[in-house]
Parts: C-alpha cells; structure tokens; sequence
C-alpha cells in the first residue's frame, strides 16, 4: 500500500511540474498596483489583466504617445532625425525630469529622442512635440486623435510630458498603453534608444541613464518607458522579446519603483514560462485550375498566421487545407479561394486566408478569337 500511494504521490508531483498541463494562471491577490496588464504585441492576446480599463494618471508612460507621434513623423518624412531643434523658452521651463535644456539651445532630433526615452527628460518631449506641430498644444490635440484612432477608449491627454500638477483630466488606461507601445514597438528604431543603459550629450559633459533598470537587469528586455508622480504612484510599460515571442507587461499605481519592477519582471516571467507563439509565413501553395479563363490555372497564396498557445501545445499544432481543386473565372488578384484552420489539439486557434496571386478574367468571344487565329497561324504544315 506505502509503494502505491508512493507511485501516486511521484505522479502528481510531475504532473504539476509540467508546464502547461493545467491552464496557466496568474492571481492578482496581493499584486501591488493599481491596474496591470500582459499582451503579447504581434497578436494582441491578453495573457492577464487586472483592472486594465481603469483610466489613472499615467506620470511619464505618457511619453509612449509623444514618442509614437514623433516616429511616424520620421516615417512619413514630415521631420528627420538629422533636423536642428531650437529650444523655445516653454521647453526649457519644464520641472520634472529633464536635461536642462536651455532657451536659444540647438539640438538634434536624435538627441533630443535619446534625451526623451532613455532620461525621460520633459523639456526633450516638449521640443519634439514643438518641432513636429508647431505648438505643444497641437502636438497634444494630434495625441488624442491618435488615441482615439487607435481604439484607446480611456485617454485623454493634457500635456506630453504626463507632468500633473496642475492636469484635469490627463489619464491613461493599462491597456490603452499596451496598444500604444506595441504600435511604437512596430518602428525598429526605437530599441536604438530604448534599450540604451547609459549614454552622454554635449561632447560627452552630460550623462543619460535609463529609468528602466529592466533593461540591464531582465532578459531580452526591449523598452519601453517608465514614469512616476504623487499622483500617478510608480508606473511603467515594459516590453521583451525571447524566441520570437514579444510581449508588453504595464503596471500602473504601483507603491514604489521596486514593487513595480518585481510585478512588471513576473508578469513577464509568466508569460515567456506558460506560452509560445505559433506562427506561419505568407507563403506559395502552387497553383489551381481555372475553368473557362484566359488563363487555365492561378497561383495560390496562403496569408501569414500567428497566435499564442500554451506551450505544452506548441508541438501539436495541426493545419487543415480548404482549398478547391478548379476554380471558375473570373479570379481577382488578392481574392479569396481557400482557407487553413489551425488547432492546438482539437481546439481552434484561428485561420488564414487563402488568395489569388494574380487576374484571370472570363474567357469571351474577344479574347478567344485571338487565341484562335494565334493556333491557327502556328499550326505545323502538314
């Protein structure tokens, strides 16, 4: 009886030890914030949330919109990072964090981003944001479009900086942040500044260190932005990569900064221990006949596909093919002819479309005539 009940005992034990043989979970009892979310960013999957639409001051995460803003604006070609900035007297007057820009000053966007992302230096938001629109005031109005375009429902910004003092109603919510950093996570550029530890200005007389101690002190830690105010508690949006998968952690109103990196470190840890992400290339799948077109066949081309699973379903991922052997003209370019559903076991985890790469129009009397006298012309003397 001992050595059954011993055999019994070993079994559980393993069983619990495996990752992902019961559903992972994270308890928000005891966290110490406010509201916190995890996303994995290529999906925008929520691995777990904890009041994550509640809108609260944000503190200096706000510069997650100010730096998305000033990106597509090199982007689209409306600022380089080569411009020369000159520092209005409303830059230079700014409190908070900040690298002691002066009035009539000259710097360069780069500068000024470095200064902005890795210091969180207010008076370097405030530039930006004047040399993109003109005004702080428009920079802050395009800020709340942008929000608003990109389905963020709790924000509403006051100023770039995320200084709240004397703000109304400058708030944010966890999950509107994690919209905005995967969006700013989408320009490569920024881990050129966000994953910087420390760095200099002006010749080397001013240092930079980061705000996020993540940087140095987690695994594949790739960004993004801090912030913390009376107000606003301790803040922060942290984003890491591990094989492939990229993930986004946001705590805001955490007690102080080492409650929120801990939190921030485990919600991390959580998700890269429990999931992985499952992903298909676009790629060709040959070609299909098509019945009654100037063209007898079309090429076939499957879309991309991602979506996160647990990790111990990660091998037994399945796809199944809908694809009919001969199609009717006329095909469009970019139609859809097909379909693959994918599964982790027999559940469904999504699907892509199948398309056609290129037009086959409906064969008719003008197109087939020429078809015609062509044969007719090339036909071997007998």
């Amino acid at each position: 009886m001992k050595r059954i009940i011993a055999i019994v005992m070993c079994a559980i034990v393993f069983a619990l030890a495996m990752p992902g043989v019961y559903a992972a979970e994270f308890s928000s009892e005891g966290i110490d914030c406010v509201s916190c979310i995890l996303v994995e960013q290529s999906t925008g999957r929520v691995l777990f949330e904890h009041n994550a639409d509640r809108a609260l001051p944000p503190a200096s995460v706000t510069k997650v919109m100010t730096m998305l803003l000033v990106f597509e604006a090199i982007k689209n070609g409306s600022i380089s990072l080569d411009d020369m900035v000159t520092i209005s007297a409303n830059a230079a007057d700014m409190g908070g964090s900040q690298v002691y820009l002066e009035h009539g000053e000259r710097m360069s966007v780069d500068t000024l981003l470095k200064c902005m992302i890795i210091s969180s230096a207010n008076d370097a938001a405030v530039a930006l944001a004047e040399h993109v629109s003109g005004s702080e005031a428009s920079f802050v109005a395009r800020m709340n479009e942008r929000a608003a375009e990109l389905g963020c429902t709790s924000s509403h910004f006051e100023n770039v900086t995320g200084l709240d003092d004397t703000t109304v109603n400058h708030v944010m919510s966890a999950r509107d942040i994690a919209i905005m950093s995967t969006e700013v996570m989408k320009h490569e550029i920024v881990k050129s500044y966000s994953t910087v530890w420390m760095d200099t200005i002006r010749n080397g007389t001013f240092g930079l260190s980061n705000t996020n101690r993540l940087i140095r002190f987690y695994d594949g830690a790739t960004g993004l932005k801090t912030g913390s105010t009376a107000k606003a508690g301790f803040c922060v949006s942290a984003t890491a990569e591990r094989n492939g998968m990229k993930l986004v952690a946001v705590i805001m109103g955490a007690s102080n900064r080492d409650s929120r990196n801990a939190l921030a470190k485990s919600l991390l840890d959580f998700g890269f221990s429990n999931y992985a992400l499952f992903s298909k290339d676009r790629c060709e799948l040959g070609s299909i006949a098509v019945r009654g077109g100037v063209s007898s066949c079309v090429g076939a081309v499957r879309e991309e596909f991602s979506a996160v699973v647990e990790k111990s379903a990660l091998s037994g991922c399945t796809e199944r093919i809908e694809l009919s052997d001969c199609l009717n003209a006329p095909v469009s370019a970019g139609q859809k002819i097909g379909e693959v559903t994918y599964y982790a076991g027999e559940k469904m985890i999504g699907s892509s479309d199948i398309i056609a790469m290129n037009d086959v129009p409906k064969i008719s009397f003008g197109t087939l005539l020429p078809k015609i006298f062509g044969w007719f012309i090339c036909a071997p003397e007998s």
